[in-house]
């Protein structure tokens, strides 16, 4: 905030040093006006990382510090499809992002094909449906949590073993990761070559997400995961149209319009 500076212009000849702990003002003479010292930057929670000569961005969400949330569009409004429409949408007094990402499969019109939760309402259920695609190269899996706690799980897993809704999830497919294991049906370095992201969850309950900066294969993703993040699960979320919002790098990808996203959020 600027402030007039009502000192007269003798004052600024005075040789009497600021009072201790308080922060000094720089002014330009004339000017009349005094400028505030900048505030210290926002940290990021990602960064960017070389694996198998291949560029990610790795951002952490900790239940310490974060907290995690669904978002397909606006209250009874079509879906976002893109990462500048929800920063656009968002009020003055929700909570700071510490970075969002595309959150799963989706139709034509931007909805969830599988299971999709939001703010502990029910959008979609899960789909355990045979078909083409990535996301139903099976095992697929679902993304979602409640309060600090926050899992990766195979769908039929999910289906077998959560019978309490989440406060958020998403499916999407293939699974990257399971119990520690590659999916069988992914090769080391397939022909298929895509930006891609994906999530996993490690030991102490982070979630770590990444995008990838270069075309790379399924095979790569999963051994980044598994060999570099540690994570015993990991969910591929997409490819080609991967996009990342990461506010403290002033980074807003806008590319191919999306469908579910998935927003982290830094606790007050």
């Amino acid at each position: 905030m600027k402030r007039l500076l009502l000192i007269p212009l003798l004052a600024l000849t005075a040789c009497d040093p600021a009072p201790e702990g308080k922060p000094v003002m720089r002014t330009e003479i004339g000017s009349g006006v005094a400028e505030e010292p900048a505030l210290p930057a926002r940290e990021s929670a990602c960064r960017t990382v070389e694996f198998e000569a291949s560029t990610f961005t790795h951002c952490i969400a900790d239940p310490a510090k974060h907290s995690i949330t669904t978002d397909l569009g606006p209250d009874d409004g079509a879906p976002y499809r893109s990462l500048p429409n929800l920063a656009g949408s968002r009020a003055s007094d929700a909570p700071l992002v510490a970075f969002a990402v595309n959150g799963g499969m989706f139709d034509g019109e931007g909805d969830p094909i599988g299971y999709y939760v939001e703010n502990g309402e029910r959008l979609e259920e899960l789909n355990r449906n045979d078909g083409p695609g990535n996301f139903h190269l099976k095992p697929n899996g679902v993304f979602f949590g409640t309060g600090g706690k926050w899992q990766v799980r195979t769908a039929d897993d999910f289906y077998s073993n959560v019978g309490d809704r989440p406060a958020f999830g998403t499916q999407s497919g293939p699974m990257l990761v399971i119990d520690g294991k590659i999916h069988p049906e992914i090769t080391e370095d397939g022909p298929s070559k895509a930006i891609r992201n994906g999530v996993g969850i490690d030991a102490q309950g982070r979630a770590h997400f990444v995008k990838s900066e270069d075309a790379i294969s399924f095979g790569r993703l999963a051994r980044f995961f598994r060999d570099e993040l540690k994570t015993p699960n990991a969910l591929f979320l997409d490819g080609n149209i991967s996009a990342l919002w990461d506010p403290a790098n002033d980074r807003l990808d806008n590319g191919a319009a999306l469908g579910p996203l998935i927003v982290v959020e830094e606790k007050e």
